[in-house]
């Protein structure tokens, strides 16, 4: 068989056409491979340093000072509380406002002095095992280092003993971390391209002009497709929630019903989101392109694969944009931690917020598109 140049020429020519028509396609092609290399190239951080940590020592104590100037200078600590009673701490562990928190019983500095095994209490949250395990590495030297300098010359003293809990997740198990997270990202990457593929099938089937022939208004054609699909990530929360405790034996701390009412919050985000870009896209190759889109940072930037305050500052705002990155955090603090409503309502809020703003695009999309 012989080929023809020309004819090929011809081919090459319309196939070129084709991808400057499909701008969508043509995006993605140049668009995914730059912010893969953004993203793993600047946002990815495994050893995350400046983790906010609060204090709870007696006041005025020089060798608490002396703790606290030290683990600042480490990199790994940020004390944002330096003066706060116990149950305040406890209460900025739980809703994750700090990832440490320090305790020094009243007297630490006497007891040093007296030649007694003082103890300074590290509690670190756990419940991203990667996150504070490099911190918590550098404890021992540091306080070593710290007390001499504060003792100065003089007879040796005993250096404190360093008691490390870790909170939430003792074993420092990934599962623990992994698995609740998984259902905001199963549920991602599902509900959005399934319902953002609704309406562009709609139109490649030819059937757009029936649905508008009908007696419905845009929000109602709206809320009759999304409709269904929250069926289906209803299904698919109660297979994860199963499977996560019964095979991988995670707990269930917290209340069951504040854990449903986050994951109706955020399933209705995923789908409303889903039908803003059903709104945009012209074919359901164009919607799966970009519900990829989406998907990647949310599951790079949301804390599920690496941890996110490890991530510099404008990685961490597109981050807080995300709604993964907000279930995430509601999903750990309420089966890890047993959070409840207080802890986690700047969470309930931020979802909340989504959906008006998903919604008002939507159906402002849909009529100008449509209509």
């Amino acid at each position: 068989m012989i080929l023809s140049p020309a004819r090929i020429l011809a081919l090459l020519r319309k196939e070129f056409i084709q991808m400057r028509r499909d701008r969508i396609t043509f995006a993605m092609m140049l668009v995914v491979p730059v912010m893969q290399l953004m993203l793993f190239g600047f946002a990815i951080n495994n050893d995350p340093k400046l983790m906010p940590a609060a204090l709870v020592a007696p006041p005025g104590d020089p060798f608490a000072r002396a703790m606290v100037t030290a683990l600042e200078n480490t990199g790994y600590y940020r004390f944002v509380e330096a003066d706060v009673s116990a149950a305040q701490a406890e209460r900025m562990l739980t809703d994750g406002r700090v990832s440490f928190v320090v305790t020094m019983a009243p007297g630490f500095g006497a007891d040093l002095l007296a030649g007694e095994r003082a103890q300074v209490l590290i509690e670190a949250d756990a419940t991203d095992p990667a996150a504070a395990s490099g911190a918590i590495s550098t404890l021992e030297t540091v306080a070593a280092q710290a007390l001499t300098r504060e003792l100065g010359p003089g007879p040796p003293v005993r250096g404190p003993e360093i008691v490390v809990h870790r909170r939430f997740n003792p074993e420092g198990s990934s599962q623990l971390n992994i698995v609740p997270a998984l259902l905001g990202i199963i549920l991602q990457m599902t509900m959005v391209m399934m319902t953002a593929m609704a309406l562009t099938r709609e139109i490649e089937r030819g059937t757009m002009e029936n649905l508008l022939a009908m007696p419905a208004t845009p929000a109602e054609i709206m809320v009759g497709k999304i409709t269904p699909f929250l069926a289906v990530g209803a299904v698919q929360v109660a297979v994860v929630l199963i499977a996560a405790r019964a095979i991988f034996g995670v707990p269930f701390e917290g209340s069951s019903g504040l854990l449903l009412a986050g994951v109706f919050l955020f399933v209705l985000v995923l789908v409303l989101l889903g039908y803003l870009i059903s709104t945009v896209s012209r074919t359901q190759m164009q919607a799966m392109q970009l519900s990829i889109f989406v998907f990647l940072p949310s599951i790079l930037l949301s804390g599920f694969m690496f941890p996110f305050r490890g991530m510099p500052g404008w990685a961490r705002v597109i981050g807080e944009v995300l709604p993964v990155t907000h279930f995430l955090r509601l999903v750990r603090a309420v089966m890890l931690k047993g959070a409840g409503l207080g802890e986690v309502r700047a969470q309930f809020m931020a979802l909340a917020a989504m959906v008006v703003v998903l919604a008002l695009l939507a159906l402002t999309r849909f009529k100008r598109t449509l209509d």
